[in-house]
């Protein structure tokens, strides 16, 4: 098969990566793809948000399938325009991808399908937001949302009554709508699923780290790190039942069936599990720490030429992302990465924002510049050896969390 893989970050890098280990994968191309994605197929310079460009560029190319990774263009209706013009895609229509495109609507489906979440509303303007927040008070403050898509950066946790109102005069510009929700107890999960067909097939549980600083500080940011599996699950099947097959025989009742990864937010308390957001694509950088993880053949089952859910090995992974300093915030580019091929056999390293100089040395290109993956039978041992070899990389700069996967061996 000919696969064109839409996205230039660590999660296209991943894709990218397990579907060239496929014996079904003749060329492999990504748009506009990183350093990392290079070493795999051709790269090709063209935006991930240029429908007409990889529209046009799937059917030069004779691609056979799209896999889109980004969330913008599958909102924007790539996969519409794919399919309209006869090439296979691996995602969600636009009206299917409004399960994250729009937090309403995600809550309008999942209280018709009955999916346990928290209690929300919806506001229009940011004068009605800010009653309500004065009508909750300190002791009741709600998780502010934009309403629409925000790279990631559109929820705002806060803890004072000052601090919601910045988030409200913050995010109403997103999309103009906002939406206040109830806090949600306990830990937080990353639940995905490959949906085709109507039949959902889980991947394994992850947990990741949002926030820039060590102990959950700082500002948001695109994700900082993650691993896999979080030990306080107790029925993680029976988590994919009560969530995600609701939802998705919800949204084919509602005539917009959903195809492609769906991702929960899922906080855990107790044997309680309540889902606060999905996603209509996979995590990054969960996507990192899991398909290291895969004990099969991803694109089969992303063309949908398998009947059997993947197989992931029963083991542990924890993947550290490396961010260019000043990350969220502003930060420089362009300087030389070295010790790449330092690192063990074993351990990946996805590139997200790199690119080739005109020498054809990795230079970093991004905020979130690589993230390093590694898998073994504990998450202590896999911990120990991610930072073991984050500690061979250098580039100028070079900024990682040191607590990531601490939280789940200190209980």
């Amino acid at each position: 098969m000919r696969v064109l893989v839409v996205g230039g970050g660590g999660r296209e890098h991943a894709l990218a990566w397990a579907i060239a280990r496929s014996p079904r994968c003749e060329a492999l191309f990504c748009a506009p793809g990183n350093a990392g994605t290079a070493a795999l197929g051709e790269n090709l310079a063209i935006s991930d948000g240029d429908i007409e460009g990889l529209v046009r560029a799937a059917l030069e190319r004779r691609v056979d399938l799209v896999v889109v990774g980004p969330e913008a263009p599958l909102a924007s209706g790539l996969v519409d325009a794919l399919q309209d013009a006869g090439v296979r895609a691996f995602g969600p229509t636009a009206a299917a991808a409004r399960i994250e495109s729009s937090k309403w609507f995600a809550k309008e489906v999942m209280t018709a399908a009955g999916a346990p979440q928290g209690g929300g509303e919806l506001f229009e303007s940011a004068r009605a937001a800010h009653k309500w927040i004065e009508m909750l008070g300190t002791d009741a403050l709600p998780v502010v949302k934009a309403d629409g898509l925000a790279a990631g950066k559109g929820v705002v946790v806060p803890a004072t009554i000052d601090e919601a109102h910045a988030a409200i005069e913050e995010l109403i510009g997103i999309s103009g709508r906002l939406v206040l929700e109830d806090r949600l107890g306990g830990r937080e999960i990353s639940a995905m699923a490959i949906v085709a067909g109507g039949v959902v097939s889980p991947l394994p549980l992850s947990c990741d780290y949002k926030r820039i600083g060590e102990g959950d500080s700082g500002r948001n940011t695109g994700g900082m790190g993650v691993y896999s599996p979080p030990g306080f699950v107790a029925d993680a099947a029976g988590l994919f039942r009560a969530i995600h097959e609701p939802v998705v025989a919800e949204m084919a009742a509602r005539g917009a069936p959903f195809a492609g990864c769906l991702y929960g937010g899922v906080m855990v308390e107790g044997d309680a599990a309540r889902v606060f957001e999905f996603n209509c694509r996979f995590g990054d950088p969960e996507a990192q720490a899991l398909l290291p993880l895969l004990d099969g053949d991803l694109l089969a089952a992303l063309a949908g030429e398998s009947s059997e859910p993947l197989a992931f090995r029963q083991e542990a992974s924890v993947a550290v992302v490396m961010a260019s300093g000043g990350y969220p915030g502003s930060y420089a580019t362009g300087a030389r990465i070295s010790g790449l091929d330092d690192v063990d056999d074993d351990v990946v390293v996805f590139h997200a924002g790199t690119a080739l100089d005109e020498e054809g040395a990795v230079v970093t290109a991004g905020g979130r510049v690589l993230a390093v993956a590694a898998t073994a039978s504990s998450i202590a041992e896999a911990r120990e050896r991610a930072y073991a070899n984050v500690a061979r990389i250098h580039f100028e700069g070079a900024y990682w969390r040191r607590d990531i996967a601490l939280r789940e061996l200190s209980g």
